[in-house]
């Protein structure tokens, strides 16, 4: 496996196919790198380095008790970014993932960046706090909580209907469905709770104002995980010049039920930047 070790021990696994322009891309709660396939695969077709990892604490990358934190998930991909020597990278992030991809370029500037994409994601702010009073409210997040300690497979197995829009409609395979609780289950516990409180606490605004590369913004019209009017439309507005794309009545996991639509979308981005 391709793995890279951190500066505080932790192993990290990722995927590294095709050759030409890099392509870094981060994954949602409490994925792995496997949801980017279709991704990955479309553009290393097309003559991209598409890049993915897992984690900290999900999929194949090590379980450390601690460092569920956004500082310490950016300086992971700084690290990877290092270690791969890559320039000139597009960076892709899903829902918690448009956060640490956010945070990279805070701390870490744009020298090495070509372009960001923020798809679903949790910037600039997701929970409710008294300066974002439109947030979701933090009792929804403690509730994730308790039901992940409780009986996290049935709660992630439960899950996948809103995280898909599958009470809303939507049509996704058997397939999906169990490849997606697989995913979540070869995460640690510690870092699935973890991470919750991570995306739904953590106040990217400041971070926002430090984007200086061509940004898009992807979000579905019907995210019931991920609010658009709370995060995508704000995230938008506060980037400069970024691009909003709303697609009607998608789910939160639109990377599965917007597959070729979204292909297309990146792919027409990474040729224009």
């Amino acid at each position: 496996m391709s793995t890279i070790r951190m500066n505080d021990g932790t192993q990290m696994y990722f995927k590294d196919w095709g050759k030409g322009k890099p392509v870094l891309f981060s994954h949602g709660w409490p994925l792995d790198a496997d949801m980017w396939d279709s991704q990955l695969n479309f553009l290393a077709e097309r003559g991209y380095r598409a890049i993915a990892f897992d984690r900290r604490g999900f999929g194949r990358s090590e379980q450390p008790w601690t460092g569920y934190d956004y500082d310490t998930f950016a300086s992971d991909i700084n690290q990877l970014i290092t270690h791969l020597d890559l320039h000139d990278v597009t960076l892709v992030g899903f829902s918690m993932g448009g956060g640490d991809v956010t945070r990279y370029i805070s701390l870490y500037g744009s020298e090495r960046v070509a372009g960001l994409v923020l798809l679903g994601a949790v910037t600039p702010m997701f929970g409710k706090s008294e300066t974002n009073p439109h947030g979701v409210d933090l009792s929804v997040f403690e509730g994730i909580r308790d039901g992940l300690r409780k009986d996290r497979a049935q709660f992630i197995s439960d899950f996948n209907s809103p995280f898909y829009g599958i009470n809303a409609g939507q049509t996704v395979s058997e397939g999906v469905l169990t490849q997606t609780l697989n995913m979540a289950l070869l995460a640690s516990l510690k870092s699935t709770i973890d991470c919750v409180t991570a995306f739904s606490e953590t106040d990217f605004r400041a971070d926002m104002l430090k984007i200086d590369v061509p940004t898009l913004v992807i979000h579905g019209s019907n995210d019931q995980i991920v609010p658009c009017d709370v995060t995508g439309k704000v995230a938008a507005e506060m980037i400069s010049n970024a691009e909003l794309k709303i697609y009607d009545n998608a789910p939160h996991g639109f990377a599965v039920t917007h597959q070729d639509p979204l292909n297309e979308d990146l792919l027409a981005f990474l040729q224009a930047h």
